[in-house]
This record gives C-alpha cells, sequence and structure tokens, in this order.
C-alpha cells in the first residue's frame, strides 16, 4: 500500500479514546473503522466499528461513505494515522484516535 501523502501526520484531526466514546454516546451513528487484524479486533472492539485490517484499506476504500467523516481506530494509534493519512489522500475525512484501544475503557464486543 502506498502510504504517502503530501499532508504532515500532526494535520490529521485526532480525539482520545474517551473523546470517541463521549462523541458516539451522542452519534451512535458515527462511522468506526478498526483497522487492526481480525485476530486482535477478536479480543475485543467498539461494538460500532467495521473491521478493515490496514493492509485491506486500499482495496476496501470503495466501502467507505465518502460522505461521512470516519474514526479510525487500532491497537495504538499509530496504523490508524497511517490508515487517515492514506485515506485523506483520496478525500476521505478521518479522525485518529491516539492511543488506540490500549487506552479504550468504554464498552467492547
Amino acid at each position: 500500500m502506498a502510504l504517502i501523502s503530501n499532508r504532515r501526520r500532526t494535520d490529521m484531526k485526532e480525539m482520545t479514546p474517551q473523546e470517541v466514546q463521549a462523541y458516539l454516546e451522542k452519534n451512535p451513528e458515527a462511522s468506526v473503522i478498526d483497522v487492526r487484524e481480525a485476530a486482535e479486533v477478536r479480543a475485543g472492539k467498539i461494538p460500532q466499528a467495521v473491521n478493515i485490517p490496514l493492509g485491506l484499506i486500499e482495496f476496501r476504500k470503495q466501502e467507505l461513505d465518502q460522505s461521512k467523516e470516519h474514526i479510525l481506530v487500532c491497537r495504538s494509534g499509530n496504523r490508524s494515522g497511517m490508515a487517515g493519512l492514506y485515506l485523506e489522500g483520496y478525500g476521505f475525512e478521518v479522525i485518529n484516535m491516539t492511543g488506540g484501544m490500549l487506552e479504550w475503557d468504554g464498552p467492547t464486543e
């Protein structure tokens, strides 16, 4: 996957896990994309999250609604940041959840 962008990572919108949890409570229809591998997701994911592993983002980006903003999640925030840079390059509006699932204390399934 060519994760090349002319934007610096610091320009991407970010939210802490606590901010994401509060946002999801008020916006249950929000789009959450978990870019971890399937084995990692089996340990628990945010209930409304859709799993699209980072390595498949380039092949499955057409499944995402480009009119919506997407919250990207991974284990620690690194892979979701990489996915965010890639998707921004295709015109998607994204938010990276910093700290990832390591810092998530909200509900999981």
